[in-house]
């Protein structure tokens, strides 16, 4: 089997679920985000583009229904004893065949929650589990669960999570030889997720990002590469992976010569981050992070040029994203607490000057200041 945490953390990892179940008086509870899957039972797949779903009940036992792709992927990837295929064919409706396994499961009349705030629900199929589960049980919204359990990270979790920081550095140290004028995006492209391949890493939940000239001002992946100029200006955000756990970076690299006004950007995104940094300590909130870089940013008269978040947390995901749920929002009130990954990023977007500056790192919270997972430092890049 290909699995790539012991037998005691999958039961660690179920026992916390039972015990938030009960709290909660579930009598089971139907997982369909494929990151909650893969936690509890190292279930890998991208099947979730399709109708699945692990229905947990309250003593722990688990029964996955998928689809015949998926049967040997969920027996060999998983602890997943019980699998039930549900069958495609037209007019196939497999919802409905889940009710019929709830029922096998004596699970009528009861009270269940359902992760519906996932990709690996679509709200057509959500219409059609609600439509069977109205009359047959008492459903409710779990989307929050799995996510807040899975914001604490165990030691084997941490392993993995520095083992991908690692990762997205060899990543950088990879591409920096390639920064420089007529450097081609895709050659950097190529020669960083290349690094992360050939040290044992994964694909990430969501693409590298990369943007220079008027495009280093993006936050998301585009089509399109571009070569870069004498004084040009880059921005990357990349994660190592590692057994899915992400440990994302981002940086703005100069060449040529920085200008007045990248330096400004640099300042001001470095100060910002050491706010953060100070922030993401127990006793503080996700939003107390927040509010941090959003004060340097505004003494720095950049905040119609910040963004409205500054970070996430971060560990095993899939696709369309590499971002938890919880994030460094204003007034988010989760408490940092030790044994957290989280990434902070500080951007800068100046459409005014066509100038755009990032900085942005991997933590782990501790009793104290945050480790940070890196081993490069952050001064400005300039090639």
């Amino acid at each position: 089997m290909a699995l790539h945490f012991d037998q005691t953390e999958f039961d660690a990892r179920r026992d916390r679920l039972v015990i938030e179940m009960a709290q909660r008086k579930l009598d089971a509870m139907l997982l369909f985000a494929q990151e909650s899957m893969y936690w509890l039972t190292g279930y890998d797949t991208f099947g979730f583009c399709f109708f699945q779903c692990l229905v947990v009940k309250a003593d722990g036992s688990m029964v996955l229904m998928t689809r015949s792709a998926d049967l040997r992927q969920a027996r060999h990837t998983s602890t997943i004893d019980n699998i039930v295929v549900w069958t495609d064919r037209d007019g196939a409706n497999p919802a409905a065949e889940l009710r019929n396994l709830l029922n096998d499961l004596d699970l009528l009349g009861c009270r269940i929650g359902v992760e519906y705030d996932t990709h690996g629900l679509t709200a057509r199929n959500g219409r059609l589990l609600d439509e069977e589960l109205k009359t047959f049980a008492t459903a409710e919204d779990a989307s929050a669960i799995v996510p807040r359990l899975r914001l604490f990270k165990s030691a084997a979790e941490i392993a993995k999570v520095e083992k991908a920081a690692a990762l997205a550095d060899d990543a950088l140290d990879a591409a920096l030889p390639l920064v420089r004028q007529g450097g081609d995006e895709g050659a950097i492209l190529a020669a960083m997720q290349g690094a992360v391949f050939a040290g044992g890493g994964d694909y990430p939940a969501n693409e590298f990002i990369i943007g220079s000239g008027a495009d280093a001002l993006l936050c998301r992946y585009k089509a399109g590469r571009r070569k870069l100029t004498k004084n040009d200006q880059l921005t990357l955000e990349w994660a190592g992976v590692f057994h899915h756990y992400h440990a994302p970076m981002m940086r703005t690299i100069l060449t040529g010569k920085a200008s007045k006004r990248h330096q400004e950007l640099y300042q001001a995104a470095r100060d910002a981050l050491a706010a953060a940094e100070e922030a993401m300590v127990p006793g503080r909130t996700f939003g107390d992070v927040f509010d941090a870089h959003a004060r340097v940013m505004e003494a720095h008269g950049l905040t119609r040029h910040r963004l409205n978040a500054c970070g996430y947390s971060v560990g095993a995901r899939f696709t369309p994203s590499w971002m938890d749920p919880q994030m460094f929002y204003a007034g988010n009130p989760e408490p940092i607490a030790p044994g957290m990954t989280l990434f902070a990023h500080m951007i800068v977007m100046d459409s005014d000057a066509g100038a755009a500056m990032t900085l942005g790192r991997t933590y782990l919270t501790t009793d104290g200041a945050p480790k940070p997972l890196s081993r490069h430092d952050l001064d400005l890049i300039v090639q």
